[in-house]
């Protein structure tokens, strides 16, 4: 199975040079720019363009809309599927999807560290295959210059959860300055950011191929 992996496009998909072709495309949030109702119906206008036999999308924290309405946002949103929480099995895969990142300003789906955190990722499934989540894990691609020096800002709580899964898989974004691909033991884990840390979207989707791997 070829996945084809973004995220953080915030409504400049169209500037993505070359979308490489796959069995499932995969954003990792923070698809929108404003986070409103129109950018959802333009970027499915997009995605039905696309020529993957699957897409599957999740949100992120500047993704208001998926937030504050749901119901209006997903019935937009009919050329992908939509996981918040939520999984589906895909040719044998077994694909989970999570928006939370820990509480920082006032953004989309936030939580606080700790048990807020902890039971959000205590849903992901113990047969989960592929994990699809907006922010990344504590040390893995979350990596930015605040203050004196650079800081790790990723979830310990999800890091945790991942230590204690077999997944072949983890995608993530919304820490830009993180694009690019890590191994943690047999697991491979994508921050597929789409935009660099200036908001430009130049960098390119990460193909895994998991055929030999399922």
């Amino acid at each position: 199975m070829k996945l084809v992996c973004i995220s953080d496009t915030h409504s400049m998909h169209h500037s993505i040079c070359d979308i490489p072709d796959g069995d499932v495309l995969i954003h990792a949030g923070d698809s929108l720019g404003q986070g409103t109702l129109d950018n959802v119906v333009e970027l499915n206008d997009w995605l039905g363009t696309l020529p993957h036999r699957y897409k599957i999308v999740i949100a992120g924290n500047h993704d208001w809309v998926f937030q504050d309405s749901p119901e209006q946002a997903r019935e937009a949103l009919s050329h992908a599927i939509y996981l918040e929480d939520s999984g589906i099995e895909i040719e044998g895969v077994r694909f989970w999807g999570s928006p939370w990142t820990p509480t920082f300003w006032n953004w989309a789906f936030m939580l606080d560290p700790g048990q807020p955190l902890y039971d959000a990722w205590s849903r992901i499934p113990d047969n989960t295959d592929v994990l699809i989540t907006h922010g990344p894990p504590r040390g893995i691609g979350d990596e930015v210059a605040l203050g004196l020096g650079p800081r790790n800002v990723g979830c310990a709580e999800l890091m945790q959860r991942i230590d204690r899964l077999s997944l072949k898989a983890h995608v993530f974004g919304h820490i830009h300055e993180g694009y690019g691909i890590y191994q943690r033991g047999p697991l491979t884990l994508i921050n597929a950011s789409t935009c660099n840390a200036q908001y430009q979207p130049i960098n390119p989707p990460i193909v895994l191929n998991l055929a030999s791997r399922i």
